[in-house]
């Protein structure tokens, strides 16, 4: 049970800041239209924030308790 409520809180993390990053972020792309064609790495490199910052923080305050 522990791991489906983390793997909840997981989705719920990705998602919301995911969403509260691209809404800051996707104006920036659609200044000008050279730059909307690459909106695409900005979405990915939030993504890639939000995995780092799970690895690093945030996996040690969940429900889930592991070996180590």
């Amino acid at each position: 049970m522990r791991t489906l409520l983390e793997l909840l809180r997981i989705i719920i993390i990705f998602v919301l800041l995911g969403n509260l990053g691209w809404a800051i972020l996707g104006d920036l792309y659609t200044i000008n239209e050279a730059t909307e064609g690459y909106s695409w790495l900005g979405a990915l490199a939030i993504l890639v924030l939000l995995f780092v910052l799970y690895r690093n923080k945030l996996q040690f305050s969940g429900w889930y308790q592991g070996d180590g």
